[in-house]
């Protein structure tokens, strides 16, 4: 008897994969497309500009996969190469450009192309504020990735719904918070007049991936489901970690964004010392302060630990993680140990088929957007 139990092998956690998280929201999807191209002020496929300017090969796979599931689900694709990525497939002399070249003239084009109704470009291509600008310069009407910094802004400040009008106001804060977006989120569906803020696509599919596995409760109010939760976040970037951070705080959380130089801790709860007076359950929003945590106490008391580092040598340390946690891998490399699933419940080693579908859906919720535009504008002339 002692033999035999000496010889049972320890549990493990639980591998996840993305597909069938993403199948959940794959058919909504299929029936928002389905809803447009039958539709008689459309009658045709929904369609998607993907801007490639670099030779990475990375982003030459994520337009591949991006090309197959649009058609398999629906949506028109066509991938536009410019700069390092133009290459003559007939094997001539064409001379290749160099990264980025091109890339601005070619989202301004897809902009002013009424047929189009999402714009998405892979990055990185200049890196840091060159990359920031070129988000800036796609529609937010478009923008189907949700880079553009009044989705941004949106996001940071905890507003949920707006009114697809505001998107072509000024992007200054003034301009937002002084119109009618400023909406209180109560409930998951958008009050009369308003729609879904769009979110940034990656960071808004690792929290449907997060939902799936039960880190949200569904028993708390809406906006503060997941409360109670410590979650940790590594790399700070302006595409996924930070935005990723603040919706997840947002959401009721206590995160530590993790980054090269700095562990931040993002939280809407107020401090435990509070002036005399009512203490506040939490705040509008989330408010972020320096931690001086180490990397190995952080994990050590997260229930879900979120890695994006973009780099094959870089491994979370299994011996320090939490018994029981949750493990996300974001990076296109693989962030964790072979024996993460030792120390975790549920490991999920991607997230990429959930973020297509995340990306599908604001490009329905994009055109949704543009019809509302358009009765609006209809209403007006009527009225004049």
């Amino acid at each position: 008897m002692s033999t035999e139990t000496a010889s049972t092998p320890a549990p493990v956690g639980k591998l996840l994969k993305a597909d069938s998280i993403a199948s959940i929201y794959r058919a909504d999807v299929e029936t928002s497309i389905k809803t447009f191209a039958s539709s008689p002020s459309h009658s045709r496929k929904p369609k998607v500009v993907g801007i490639l300017a670099t030779d990475s090969k990375p982003s030459e796979m994520y337009a591949e996969f991006t090309r197959k599931t649009c058609e398999e689900i629906g949506v028109e694709f066509i991938l536009k190469r410019v700069g390092a990525a133009v290459r003559n497939e007939q094997g001539g002399t064409e001379e290749v450009g160099s990264n980025g070249e091109g890339v601005e003239l070619a989202i301004i084009e897809a902009n002013e192309d009424a047929s189009v109704d999402g714009i998405m470009v892979y990055y990185p291509i200049f890196g840091g504020l060159q990359d920031h600008y070129l988000q800036q310069v796609v529609s937010p009407y478009k923008d189907v990735e949700g880079l553009n910094t009044k989705f941004h802004f949106n996001l940071y400040h905890n507003i949920r719904f707006i009114k697809p009008q505001s998107l072509a106001s000024a992007t200054s804060s003034s301009a937002l918070t002084s119109s009618a977006a400023t909406v209180p989120a109560n409930s998951d569906a958008p009050p009369e007049g308003t729609v879904k803020s769009i979110l940034p696509c990656t960071p808004l599919a690792i929290v449907k991936c997060l939902e799936f596995m039960g880190v949200y409760n569904t028993l708390l109010p809406y906006g503060d489901r997941a409360y109670g939760k410590t979650i940790t976040v590594i790399n700070r970037s302006e595409v996924v970690g930070r935005p990723l951070a603040a919706l997840l705080s947002n959401d009721g959380a206590r995160v530590f964004s993790v980054d090269i130089d700095s562990i931040q801790e993002y939280t809407k709860r107020p401090a435990s010392s509070t002036p005399s007076g009512p203490r506040r359950l939490y705040h509008p929003r989330h408010v972020t302060h320096p931690s001086s945590n180490t990397l190995e106490q952080c994990l050590a008391v997260s229930d879900v630990v979120i890695s994006a580092v973009p780099s094959a040598s870089y491994k979370v340390n299994t011996a320090v993680l939490k018994d029981g946690c949750i493990c996300v891998n974001v990076s296109s490399e693989k962030n964790f140990e072979k024996d993460v699933r030792e120390k975790a419940s549920l490991y999920l080693p991607s997230v990429g088929k959930v973020t297509i579908m995340m990306l599908l859906r604001n490009l329905m919720r994009l055109t949704n957007y543009q019809d509302i535009l358009k009765q609006e504008t209809s209403k007006s002339v009527e009225q004049q």
